[in-house]
Formats: C-alpha cells, structure tokens, sequence
C-alpha cells in the first residue's frame, strides 16, 4: 500500500499532538482531583477499587467499537465528537457541585462516562500515528509520546495538588474545559488523511460492523508476532494489577508513609519513565527489537519482586526499584507499537490498534477482583513476588518456546503474510 505520511502530514502531527498534550493534562487533573475527592470522602479501598473497575470495564467495551469506526469514519470528526462530549460531562459535574448536590454514585457515572469517551479516543489517536507520520519516524515519535505523556502525568498531580490550595475542587475542573479548547484550535486548523480511498470507503459502507471487527481479529491472528505479543500483554496487564492497586497500602500502611512520601514514590516510576522515554528517542533503530523488549519486560519484573524485599521505611530503595521498572516500560511500549503500526496497512490499524488494547485490558478487570481477596491471605509484599516470578517464567516461556525471537523484517505487511499463506495453502 501507498504510504500516506509525508513531511506535510508529519507536520500537521506535530500540531495536532501538542494540543492532544493539553488535553493530557486537564484529564490528569481531573483524574487525580475525583480520586483525591474519593479518598477524602469515603476512606474506603473498597470505593477506590470499585473507581478503577467503572473506569476500566466501559473503557473496554467502547475501545473495539472505536477501533471499527475509526477505520469507517472521519477520525478528526470521532476525536472532536468525543472530546467535547467529555468537556460537556466535566462541566455537568461542575454544576452540581456547584449545587452541593456531590454523592458518591454520580462521581462513578462520571467516571463510567469519560471512560467510554477515552475507550474511543485513545484507539483514534493512535491510529493517527502511522497515517501522518512518516515510517523512519515511527520509533522516535513514539518514544516522543511516551517522554510528554510521563512529563505531563508528573505535572498534572503536582498542579492539581497546589491548585487545591487555593480553589475549591468543583474551581479546578475547569481546567478540563480550558484545555479542551487549547486542543480543539490545532484539530481544527490542521487535516487528517483518510486511509481509504473513495472506492474503499463506498465500498466499506455496504460492509457491516462486525465483519469489519471480525476482519481486525483475523490480521491480528493471521500474523503470529502480533497475536503472541497481544497474548502475553494480557497475562502482564494481569499480574500487575497487585502494584497498580495496592501501591497506597503499601507506601502509607506496609511502610508507614505519609502523603508527601507516597508521592515521591510514584513520581520515582514517572521519572524512570521519562528517562526510558528518553532513550527510545535518542536511539534511532533497534535492531534486536523483540530480545531488547523482552529484556525489558524481565527487568520490570524484577524490580517487582525486589520492591516485596524493601525494608520498612526504606522509600530510597523503593524508589530505585520503581524507577528500574519505568525506566523500561517506554522502551517495551515502544518497541510493540513500532511493530505494530509497522506491519498493519493504515487502513485498517484503528481496529486492530483498538482490538489490541481491548484484549489487554480485559483480564485487568480481573485481576483488580483477585488483589483484594488474595492480599488478605497472602498479604501484599507476598502477592507482589508471587506475581513478578510468574511473570517471569511467563515471559520466559514465550520466548523460548514460540516463534517470536525470529521476528526481524520490520517491514513485512499483514498483506505479505496472507498472500504466502495463500500460496502455501
């Protein structure tokens, strides 16, 4: 196929993203603000747990619808719709707290709702990438992502805590509105191609919904690399439910930290994270990309391991140990996308961008449930070690005992696969 991206495209992206960073940020605001607001209300793990389950479960369910319609409809058009219908939902939740009208329940339709609009987002702007970007700046633009996006989730607690120091919550969500409209300028200005041509898109009107899905599903597993990489991704998005749900516990109650301590802590994975970010940037070409990403994946599980082995109030260890772990998930991220929207044609990359993200998610769900139950038997630090070393003999195990260590052309298509297997067959 054709590529689409040229320098004029690969400039419009570079207008487009800055706006999308905005947006970042009023969304990590907000998130960190209605989680604070949970926390202070109800004192309760269990409400926060059940924040993260409406926060994860809608976002699954809309990704792969998302993913279907970004490939059939204008994707500028879904990021616009989508946006501003979750500028519109933050500025309802202003009202009533303005009204002091602030129960529990309608802070989870909240959450429910901008995470629908976030499960159709995110799968919409990744599929932007390789239709506007050119393919040797695959790597690095992603690498850029993943340095911005950290930058901006440790900007955006630290400006949501100092900004409670002076304003009242329902005061700081109009942060969202303002950064809505600082994104919306350069969307507007600037113009997406569409990855189908006229033929293919009258073409795609007469085909349905789900045969549009089905056929996502089937170049994702007609493609073995992809399939594998997607498999193992929903076993890690699993076993490291423990850390993502249990860190508050384990900082403040395991260890005795106060707040100011639990920040620094996660800032420390934050950090390593913009320093991997970091790296994918300056590194132009991996050349081993699946043995450097499968690397990384076991570093990271050591340094889950190590932190069950932290002593008590030892926050300097427990740093060294979370910036280890971030420092490689930009690297891992990067290398997994890169050959993803390397090997799927633009024209149908949003639904299996989308379908991708939806297989990954959904054990999380899951794995959210079992961390409350077994942490009670087992206890955390137990929980985190179990987990990392099945983690490890997991990852172990897929690359010695599939196919995956031989993936090395880069360039090869989903087209390319199934037209050898056709000749085969």
């Amino acid at each position: 196929m054709e590529e689409i991206a040229n320098q004029e495209t690969f400039r419009n992206y570079i207008i487009f993203w800055s706006g999308q960073l905005f947006s970042l940020l009023g969304s990590m605001v907000v998130h960190f603000m209605v989680t604070w607001w949970i926390q202070r209300e109800t004192e309760n793990p269990f409400f926060l747990a059940l924040s993260t389950l409406l926060y994860i479960l809608p976002m699954i369910i809309a990704t792969p619808i998302a993913g279907v319609l970004s490939d059939r409809i204008n994707r500028k058009k879904i990021i616009i719709i989508v946006d501003s219908l979750q500028a519109f939902v933050t500025f309802i939740l202003i009202i009533l707290f303005i009204l002091d009208y602030t129960v529990i329940w309608l802070i989870f339709i909240f959450i429910a709702i901008r995470s629908v609009f976030q499960g159709f987002h995110q799968p919409t702007v990744n599929s932007v990438i390789p239709l506007m970007v050119p393919k040797d700046k695959l790597s690095r633009i992603n690498g850029l992502n993943f340095l911005f996006s950290g930058l901006v989730q440790l900007v955006g607690p630290a400006l949501g805590a100092t900004l409670s120091l002076f304003l009242e919550f329902q005061q700081i969500l109009w942060i969202d509105i303002v950064t809505f409209f600082i994104a919306l300028i350069p969307l507007l200005i600037i113009k997406i191609p569409s990855a189908v041509s006229k033929e293919s898109a009258a073409s795609k009107e007469k085909t349905s919904f789900f045969k549009d899905f089905k056929e996502g599903l089937s170049l994702l597993t007609s493609v073995p690399v992809l399939i594998t990489i997607i498999i193992l991704a929903m076993f890690l998005n699993f076993l490291i439910q423990p850390l993502a749900v249990l860190m508050p516990y384990y900082v403040n109650t395991l260890h005795g930290g106060n707040i100011s301590e639990y920040a620094i802590v996660s800032i420390s994975m934050n950090a390593g994270m913009i320093s991997g970010a970091v790296i994918t940037i300056i590194k132009k070409k991996w050349n081993r990309k699946i043995l450097s990403s499968f690397i990384g994946i076991t570093i990271v599980l050591i340094g889950y391991a190590y932190l069950a082995f932290v002593p008590t109030g030892f926050f300097i260890m427990m740093m060294i140990g979370l910036f280890l772990m971030g420092i490689n998930l930009p690297i891992i991220n990067t290398i997994f996308q890169t050959i993803e929207q390397t090997i799927v044609p633009p024209d149908k990359i949003g639904r299996v961008m989308s379908i991708d993200s939806t297989l990954s998610m959904m054990i999380m769900p899951v794995g959210v449930i079992l961390t409350g139950i077994l942490s009670v038997f087992i206890g955390v630090t137990t929980l985190f070690l179990f987990s990392a070393i099945i983690g490890i003999a997991i990852t172990l195990a897929t690359y010695v005992f599939t196919n995956i260590r031989h993936y090395d052309n880069e360039n090869k298509t989903v087209t390319d696969t199934l037209n050898a297997s056709d000749e085969n067959g």
